[in-house]
């Protein structure tokens, strides 16, 4: 199946979307990848999706990328002895250590490392920012904070720390023991949540152990400020809106999705733009028009890939919603516009061998109108690296690992297919060449260009460019 957009749709399964049935058909809908959110599902039910979307993988013969969603570390209040508070501005209200239900003057907060963490100054943020505290005093056991707005506070609410940089890492126990478990099912990609800098990724990265590509959920104002580091030390990253929605003005949101979105292609990292963007069709079987907005300036930004969350998970039109977005997608890379706006967007080549070849790659087939560039690729570097350049020819990356071909399945423009080695270097054009006609990418007649690496099958060694044309036989005509 050959999708008719370059960008791709993440889906999130969940009581709306968990069966197998409806799995094919988001798929058929336009999904590319799933994602399973981690804060909501047992390894039980996990492992019951991961072998559904298997199933759905293996009906119709084209990978799937998997994401599994780490939790993070939920801050929360504890609670009070009426179950809520009412509170107005210019009150006081303290955050302690005192495990005993709240009242009006005092509530617990169960982390310590908050209580040591903030100082006089700092918000902080209740129940996605309903309610605004300001630190006035701290003393490591209990913060004494002004209300500065908001009229409640209840039982367990969220608390987000804009100010306020936390020395614990990133997972939690349960995040360790769900990062485990997720991995054994041999899943794609694992979202971080709640990254604050870079370090935040290593115990990921040291768990993982190459298993999984590393996603970095861009959702904290710490985060913003050291963007640069934390995207080379991740595999993909994640404009996660909502809470960065919480924990920053609204108003600049769009300009830091810009520059998230920017910085991660210049990386040549995937990008990924979440929450949100059709939350409409949660109870509705359409959009707004300011929705359909929102999904289309992230394709025309560039993003790898958009998102869909309660939307594909618990809303009453999962099927209509990633069709939506499917189909605005589509209209979008075909707008006359679209191309110009990708070309003004696209980074300078960096002085890598790898890099070169992309940008050479791409330069020779926009110029001879190709009917494909195919890549060879191992880790899949060499296919991220041409996704890079964002050409206007479609991108076929071959690889041998299944576990590549499913985590480029979330990289822009990228068709993948599992395919063996070449034997030589005729064995790997005629491959090129047969591939390229049966999925319907290139036609007897038609050129196409090979990148790959010399020797074949050295890993991180593209250095080389060839141009094929296809003979009526579907293979390279000699």
């Amino acid at each position: 199946m050959k999708r008719n957009r370059r960008v791709k749709i993440l889906a999130t399964l969940g009581p709306a979307s968990s069966e197998e049935a409806m799995i094919r058909k988001l798929f058929d809908a336009g999904a590319d990848v799933f994602r399973i959110n981690m804060s909501h599902t047992e390894h039980d039910a996990m492992r019951e999706l991961v072998r559904r979307i298997r199933n759905v993988e293996a009906a119709v013969g084209r990978p799937i990328g998997i994401l599994a969603d780490l939790q993070g570390p939920k801050l929360r209040v504890g609670k009070f002895k009426e179950g809520k508070v009412d509170l107005q501005p210019g009150d006081k209200i303290t955050l302690d250590d005192n495990p005993e239900p709240g009242d009006a003057t005092r509530v617990h907060l169960p982390h310590p490392e908050i209580l040591e963490a903030v100082r006089p100054g700092h918000r902080l943020l209740i129940d996605d920012g309903r309610l605004h505290l300001v630190a006035l005093e701290c003393d490591g056991r209990s913060i004494r904070c002004l209300v500065v707005a908001g009229t409640r506070i209840s039982d367990k609410k969220g608390v987000s720390l804009p100010d306020t940089l936390l020395t614990s890492g990133a997972l939690t126990e349960k995040d360790r023991r769900d990062l485990e478990a997720v991995l054994a099912e041999n899943v794609d990609w694992l979202a971080l949540s709640f990254i604050q800098r870079p370090e935040d990724l290593a115990e990921a990265r040291k768990l993982a152990r190459g298993r999984a590509g590393l996603l970095s959920k861009i959702e904290k104002p710490q985060a913003v400020e050291r963007l640069d580091e934390i995207i080379e030390m991740s595999d993909a990253i994640m404009v996660a809106r909502g809470d960065l929605g919480v924990e920053m003005p609204l108003e600049q949101v769009p300009g830091i999705q810009k520059r998230i979105t920017r910085a991660a292609r210049r990386a040549g990292k995937p990008v990924v733009v979440a929450t949100q963007m059709l939350e409409s069709m949660i109870t509705a079987p359409v959009p707004t028009r300011a929705e359909v907005s929102d999904v289309s300036i992230a394709v025309f930004e560039g993003a790898d890939a958009v998102m869909l969350s309660a939307e594909s998970a618990a809303g009453q039109y999962p099927v209509e919603a990633v069709a939506t977005m499917d189909r605005i997608a589509i209209e979008v890379e075909k707008d006359s516009l679209y191309p110009g706006i990708i070309f003004a967007q696209r980074p300078s080549a960096e002085a890598t061998g790898a890099d070169a070849v992309s940008l050479a790659a791409r330069q020779i087939a926009e110029t001879l109108k190709v009917a494909a560039i195919v890549t060879y690729t191992g880790s899949g570097a060499s296919g991220l690296r041409m996704a890079r350049e964002r050409p206007q020819i479609p991108i076929l990356p071959l690889s041998p690992i299944e576990s590549t071909v499913r985590r480029l399945s979330l990289g822009w423009g990228l068709h993948c297919v599992i395919s063996e080695d070449a034997k030589d270097m005729e064995d790997m054009v005629d491959k090129a060449c047969r591939l390229a006609v049966e999925h319907g990418f290139a036609q007897p007649g038609e050129r196409i260009i090979v990148t790959a690496g010399v020797p074949l099958g050295t890993p991180g060694a593209t250095n080389m460019i060839r141009i094929a044309t296809i003979g009526s036989d579907g293979v390279h005509a000699a």
